[in-house]
């Protein structure tokens, strides 16, 4: 089964008007996972996996314009509470806690941050 997007003119436009964007380092591994799982269950050819790859370490993991949030033991202990509370797995857990912690310090300066995931416990969670 895939998903389909649709995506309204203000969400799209936000690929083309810089932003900050942060990512915990350790969903590179995930993603990569993903994809090779989608090509072993042949959802993606080889072609187009090598090229998901290939863009996927051009436009985020050698990308200048994204913040890589490490994920230190400090942030995993503090995102157990996380995962007691709201059932969600420890990635989700540690996704969550990072974000209100990034989202706390931007809205010291008028900012705020966007939780964008495809995950509904992790949405209910945030």
């Amino acid at each position: 089964m895939a998903n389909s997007f649709y995506v309204d003119a203000s969400a799209l436009a936000k690929r083309y008007v810089p932003e900050r964007i942060y990512v915990l380092n350790i969903g590179a591994g995930e993603i990569v996972s993903i994809l090779v799982r989608k090509r072993n269950a042949r959802v993606i050819s080889q072609v187009y996996f090598a090229e998901a790859l290939a863009n996927f370490k051009d436009e985020t993991v050698h990308a200048a314009d994204i913040t890589r949030v490490p994920v230190t033991s400090r942030l995993v202990t503090s995102s157990f509470p996380l995962i007691v509370a709201h059932s969600i797995n420890s990635t989700d857990a540690i996704t969550l806690k990072s974000a209100l912690a990034i989202a706390r310090k931007l809205r010291r300066a008028a900012d705020d941050l966007v939780l964008v995931a495809s995950d509904q416990r992790l949405l209910r969670a945030a």
